[in-house]
């Protein structure tokens, strides 16, 4: 069972979530959490073949005919202003956040095996003015807060490249000041073990890539390699190896070097970057549209796409589910290696 809050409600995350939960159906149970009237009218528009029905509860879900997809509520109705494409509210910002909240809910319980996310805008939640919008930065910092402050990596998955983030959101001026040895070796040992369950290689390395040009050029361009990288890398192996893992961490590595050899020889299983866009940037560039973002580190298993909420495609029915259904693709698969329903005491 996937629990899938769906996004914003003025872009593309309601259809998105539609089509790719008809397509998945499948694979796996699939509730939607979001506003009924808000998914039935794009599915008017993407031309739906399901019938969506409103549930109190993912078991109500399950229990459906092949045909249906239940839809939890978790906010009050939206009203015809928050519904219309294209258009962001505070109120569509507060809605977005309680179906989120809703949706970790149903997983941390274990009524739910997987939490998938539609696009979210970081601003209208921030200014919506709900209960602990003002701090919203993002899915990933948002939910290892609410599931009581656990260790969090955010991660981009595809095929073709692997690459997980040391820091997030962060102007990247305060990269430099803000990222510690603990920030590399939480990546890292995380990211290592992502690949362990996926069953990638197990004589292929994670690459540490380097903050600096060239891996600094040995201080010539910034020390951080030697006073940040190398104590974390050295981390992360102390951490792996007590768990008696014995992938190997090569780095710090420059980025360049370590992302080319990645996507054309296959020469390391994953990356490390250091800062947002040092990932974004190449996994956008070699798998928009088929990469997952995966938040590593949580007691649940968390997925999203890899792109925002694209207002301009919005109740257009021309947005690409893609996507979402490899996000939904992963969750299934990461729930299934697990086995178990995840359950987790610190839910809210």
């Amino acid at each position: 069972m996937l629990a899938v809050s769906i996004g914003c409600p003025a872009g593309i995350g309601p259809e998105i979530s539609l089509r790719a939960a008809i397509e998945h159906r499948r694979d796996a149970d699939v509730v939607l959490v979001g506003d009924l009237a808000l998914l039935r009218t794009r599915g008017d528009i993407v031309g739906s073949p399901a019938s969506l029905v409103a549930v109190s509860d993912a078991n109500e879900a399950r229990s459906l005919p092949p045909r249906a997809i239940g839809v939890l509520s978790a906010a009050p109705p939206l009203s015809q202003d928050a519904s219309r494409p294209g258009v962001a509210t505070p109120e569509g910002g507060a809605a977005q956040l309680a179906w989120i909240d809703a949706a970790c809910d149903l997983v941390a319980r274990g009524d739910a095996d997987a939490l998938v996310t539609g696009p979210a805008s970081k601003a209208a939640v921030a200014s919506s003015g709900a209960p602990g919008a003002a701090t919203f930065l993002g899915h990933t910092e948002h939910l290892g807060a609410r599931l009581g402050g656990v260790e969090t990596v955010m991660c981009f998955w595809a095929q073709t490249l692997t690459i997980s983030l040391a820091t997030t959101h962060l102007p990247l001026r305060a990269v430099a000041q803000s990222l510690r040895a603990e920030d590399v070796a939480r990546a890292t040992y995380w990211t290592a073990r992502l690949m362990d369950e996926l069953d990638v290689d197990p004589t292929l390395a994670i690459a540490v890539l380097s903050l600096n040009p060239h891996a600094g050029e040995s201080g010539l361009l910034g020390d951080e390699e030697r006073t940040v990288l190398d104590p974390g890398i050295a981390l992360a192996r102390e951490r792996l190896a007590a768990e008696g893992r014995t992938r190997a961490i090569a780095g710090p590595v420059p980025a360049e070097s370590a992302i080319r050899r990645t996507v054309h020889e296959h020469a390391y299983a994953a990356c490390v970057a250091m800062y947002h866009d040092q990932a974004t940037i190449p996994s956008k560039l070699v798998a928009f549209g088929d990469a997952v973002n995966v938040t590593l580190g949580m007691p649940i298993i968390r997925t999203s796409v890899d792109h925002g909420t694209a207002y301009d495609l919005a109740g257009t029915g021309r947005a690409d589910a893609r996507g979402m259904k490899a996000a939904m693709e992963l969750a299934t698969r990461l729930a299934r290696k697990r086995g178990y329903q995840s359950t987790f005491s610190g839910a809210r």
